[in-house]
């Protein structure tokens, strides 16, 4: 029996596919923010999960990043900027290479200027996505970058921003990269470039969208099939854009504007034909069908909802249901569930502060911005039914990193720190 068992284990660490859970990109596979890790914790009975290991200088205390990390072939990624000289102008953006299982650096990238204005929030967004033995990554200064992932050896790099002549949004780029077959799409928002897609092999421009006043903003992409066509469709500072993934065309714009005017940056969803976007601000969120004539996609609206006004945290969409934080509708700040059929709400909570969310194996892990209470939450449309929660360690700046779940660890970055928990059912 105990032979029986050894050859068991020795197969599944010869075959560690059979049992990883990746994350290659922002959001995971799907840009759903759902893992599909299986036998985790339920629970945190001891108060929190046992810290994995922790890494510090994940870039300088004085610009707290906000990127997230991807893990891939036993390597975690991150981004942060890095001060290499006497004053805040002479700092630039580094891409991290950690071991996952220790937490130790195995490289690091250097990938041009660094955003360093302390009036609005100094630090990198976007997070690193990783396609086979290449990594790639864009930076809140419009530098966009592919290297060996298992190296940091450049390949290409091209500073789009600057070969575009594009507009700096206020708070910077903030795009995590979707590779998309042999091609990647960045929302640059310049005004003869709305969108640019890359080869993603050599960096050579297939094609541009023209910009029409399409400016950049801070969502990531969302890509899908539908009416015969692949479509590529993100947010900007207007609404929501449509565009036909092989060619650049315009299929579609939805006018979606914020009292803020610039601020949206929750990735829209696809289902069953229909597209869900969200933004703050008391705008709220919308359901619009997609209409399909010939070549030709005319969104039409089933519902809208203020009540659901999701900023900067993101949300999970699980049976029918989204689950997310409100930002201040009628100035309440709510986690909320939401039915997705009509846009009516199942419940509202004020739980933990509101912030950003991730869903593994029938549980919601709820982060608050302001003080890093993290929350294990019931995903439910019952009710908001809390089961654990444990707070971060103070550290620099708001919690904006979004938590990541994958081979049954919990990363949350914050600042120039990143902890690794191990939420492994015992």
């Amino acid at each position: 029996m105990i032979s029986r068992t050894l050859s068991l284990v020795a197969l599944l660490l010869l075959c560690p596919s059979v049992i990883a859970a990746d994350w290659t990109v922002f959001h995971g596979p799907n840009r759903d923010k759902v893992s599909t890790e299986t036998g985790l914790l339920k629970s945190w009975k001891e108060g929190e999960p046992s810290l994995f290991w922790q890494v510090d200088g994940i870039g300088s205390t004085e610009f707290p990043g906000y990127a997230s990390v991807t893990v891939a072939d036993g390597r975690v990624f991150t981004a942060g900027n890095v001060r290499t000289g006497n004053n805040d102008e002479e700092a630039h953006v580094y891409v991290f290479a950690l071991n996952e299982k220790t937490g130790e650096e195995l490289w690091r990238y250097r990938n041009g200027v660094a955003w360093t204005d302390k009036t609005r929030y100094p630090g990198e967004r976007g997070t690193p996505t990783v396609d086979g033995d290449r990594l790639y990554t864009f930076s809140a200064m419009g530098r966009a970058a592919c290297v060996e992932a298992a190296t940091g050896k450049e390949i290409w790099a091209r500073d789009l921003k600057t070969e575009y002549e594009g507009e700096l949004p206020e708070w910077a780029f903030a795009e995590s990269l979707f590779v998309d077959g042999n091609k990647i799409a960045v929302w640059l928002g310049a005004p003869n470039a709305a969108v640019v897609a890359l080869d993603k092999m050599t960096g050579k421009t297939i094609w541009t969208t023209p910009g029409n006043e399409h400016y950049g903003n801070y969502a990531s992409m969302l890509a899908f099939d539908h009416g015969g066509q692949r479509i590529y469709v993100n947010s900007n500072r207007k609404g929501f854009l449509g565009v036909n993934g092989d060619t650049g065309k315009q299929l579609f714009f939805i006018p979606h504007e914020t009292p803020r005017g610039d601020i949206m940056a929750t990735t829209p969803h696809f289902f069953d034909g229909k597209l869900f976007i969200t933004s703050g601000y008391s705008i709220g969120s919308r359901l619009y069908r997609l209409d399909v004539e010939g070549e030709t996609i005319k969104p039409q609206q089933v519902w809208s909802n203020k009540n659901f006004d999701n900023q900067l945290g993101g949300i999970v969409i699980k049976d029918g249901y989204v689950y997310g934080a409100t930002h201040q509708y009628k100035q309440q700040r709510n986690w909320s569930c939401m039915k997705l059929e009509d846009g009516s709400v199942a419940w509202e909570n004020p739980g933990v502060h509101i912030g950003s969310i991730a869903y593994a194996e029938g549980m919601l892990y709820c982060m608050s911005e302001q003080d890093g209470v993290v929350a294990l939450v019931k995903a439910t449309p019952e009710k908001y039914e809390e089961v654990s929660r444990f707070t971060l360690p103070e550290g620099v700046g708001p919690y904006w990193a979004h938590p990541v779940i994958a081979n049954k660890k919990l990363y949350i970055r914050h600042g120039s720190v990143l902890y690794c928990y191990d939420i492994a059912e015992k």
